[in-house]
C-alpha cells in the first residue's frame, strides 16, 4: 500500500469541466472532500511482466497467461514491443463509502468527492509507473480496456493474470465493473529499443479526435 499526501485538486477541476480558477464555495468543499478521502483510502498496485509469445494486427498473446489481449488498437499499441506489463491500481473500498454517503446527504460533495478520486487513482498509477520505469527504460504510455476497440471484456481474464483479487482486492461484478470504482487496469509495452514519442501521447492515441481532454485544452496519462 502506498500513502498519498495530497490530491491533484486541478485535475479534479478537470474532470468536472472547471476552466480557470473555481469559486469560492467550491474550493471550501474541496478542501473538506480532499481531506476526508485521504483519511479513508487505502491505495493499491500490483504489476506483472510478460512476455508477447504471439503477434497479429488484431490481437497480442501473452506468454504464460490465457489473457488475449484483442483489438486493432491494443496491438497498433504494443506494435514493436517484446512485452508488456499488466497494472491493476485501486483505492480500496472506502473511496466508494465515501462517495455514497455524499450521494445521500450532498451531491454537490459527491461529485467533487468522485472527482478527487479520480484524480487519485491516476496518481496512484503515476506512482505505480514511476516503479516500473525503474525496471524497463523504454515503455509506451498506459492503455486500458476499453479504449478504442481493447474490449472491456478481457477485465475477468485480466484480473485473473495479475492475481488482483488477493493483491489489491479488485474484483469484477457480474455486470462486467471493477469493484472498487476507483480502480484501474492498464497494459504498458515494454521494448528493447527506445519508444517512439508520439506514441506516448495524444499523437498515438486512437481517442484523439473524440476526446474531450484534449479539446479542453489538457489530456489524460499519455
Amino acid at each position: 500500500m502506498i500513502k498519498l499526501e495530497k490530491l491533484d485538486r486541478k485535475e479534479a477541476f478537470r474532470y468536472m469541466g472547471i476552466k480557470g480558477e473555481p469559486p469560492q464555495n467550491v474550493l471550501q468543499a474541496a478542501e473538506e472532500c480532499e481531506r476526508l478521502l485521504l483519511e479513508c483510502i487505502t491505495p493499491k498496485f500490483h504489476w506483472i511482466f510478460a512476455e508477447i509469445e504471439k503477434f497479429s494486427e488484431k490481437c497480442v498473446i501473452l506468454s504464460g497467461h490465457k489473457l488475449i489481449l484483442s483489438g486493432n488498437d491494443i496491438a497498433a499499441h504494443l506494435g514493436g514491443c517484446c512485452g508488456a506489463v499488466l497494472l491493476c491500481a485501486t483505492l480500496g473500498e472506502g473511496a466508494d463509502r465515501l462517495i455514497r454517503k455524499f450521494q445521500a446527504e450532498d451531491m454537490a460533495k459527491a461529485v467533487i468527492t468522485d472527482s478527487l478520486a479520480s484524480a487519485a487513482i491516476e496518481q496512484v498509477c503515476d506512482f505505480a509507473e514511476e516503479e516500473i520505469r525503474g525496471r524497463f527504460q523504454n515503455l509506451t504510455w498506459r492503455f486500458s480496456p476499453g479504449y478504442g476497440d481493447f474490449p472491456l471484456e478481457c477485465q475477468g481474464d485480466f484480473l485473473a493474470a495479475v492475481n488482483a483479487s488477493r493483491r489489491v482486492g479488485v474484483f469484477l461484478t457480474e455486470g462486467g465493473l471493477l469493484t472498487p470504482t476507483k480502480s484501474v487496469t492498464a497494459v504498458i509495452g515494454v521494448s528493447e529499443t527506445p519508444v517512439n514519442d508520439s506514441r506516448k501521447g495524444c499523437g498515438g492515441c486512437n481517442m484523439r479526435d473524440k476526446c474531450n481532454f484534449r479539446k479542453s485544452g489538457g489530456h489524460c496519462n499519455g
